[in-house]
């Protein structure tokens, strides 16, 4: 489960990011999602809790899949994100690299993967599905991976739901599994309370991301992460 919380400090103006506009995300023509009180909690508990009786330990899987990095690595980057959006493709293949290597890989830094999918893309909400379906089998950075690799492939399609199961199946998810999950949507209210909670914690674009005290907005380039990153690490060594 995440225990890391959002933070509202505006750090870089609103640049090279997918904006979220008047459209309302959805998940298919029925299901929408709800801010409120989802925001103030996990994923996982959120979901959970519509079934006190049998916790479900799907959403939970899902949720702790989608967390990279070292367990005790105090620092957290929380990357705010819709598959869709070429700005957020833009930051996964030239800036998140440089920075697995230099802060992740060598346990500076734990970064979690935040839902953010945007009414004006169409295959926002199928690809955080599936992506997260894949998480509760603990396939969910190669899944992640292969979405942005493949996007401009699956952007325009008009049901890619298959599409993404073949993604998170080539990233080494089961086959049967992968599908019933998506099928019933089980990583639903897991990807609403995502984007309830980011959107109550500032965010109105993708990518947007959390870290120490900062909120950076946009695809900024690596120089600006590291010295933001480099300056939380610096003052939490001082307390």
């Amino acid at each position: 489960m995440l225990s890391h919380r959002f933070f509202s400090v505006a750090l870089a103006c609103c640049a090279f990011a997918c904006s979220r506009g008047e459209a309302s995300p959805n998940a298919d023509n029925s299901a929408r999602a709800k801010p409120g009180a989802a925001a103030a909690t996990t994923p996982a508990t959120t979901t959970a809790a519509t079934n006190a009786a049998k916790p479900d330990t799907l959403a939970v899987a899902a949720d702790h899949g989608r967390v990279m990095g070292s367990d005790t690595a105090s620092t957290w980057l929380l990357v705010v994100s819709d598959f869709q959006c070429p700005w957020c493709k833009m930051w996964h293949d030239s800036t998140f690299p440089a920075l697995k290597k230099e802060y992740v890989d060598p346990g500076k830094l734990r970064v979690a993967y935040i839902n953010f999918p945007l009414g004006m893309h169409a295959n926002a909400w199928p690809s955080a599905l599936a992506a997260m379906c894949a998480s509760a089998q603990g396939k969910f950075w190669p899944t992640h991976d292969r979405i942005f690799e493949t996007q401009a492939t699956w952007e325009k399609m008009a049901k890619p739901e298959a599409y993404f199961d073949s993604l998170a199946i080539a990233s080494g998810a089961d086959a049967a599994r992968q599908h019933e999950c998506v099928q019933k949507r089980s990583t639903l209210q897991l990807v609403q309370a995502d984007q309830a909670r980011a959107s109550k914690s500032g965010a109105q674009t993708t990518p947007t991301f959390f870290v120490g005290g900062a909120m950076i907005e946009g695809a900024q380039p690596v120089k600006l992460f590291r010295h933001v990153i480099d300056s939380v690490l610096t003052a939490s060594t001082r307390k």
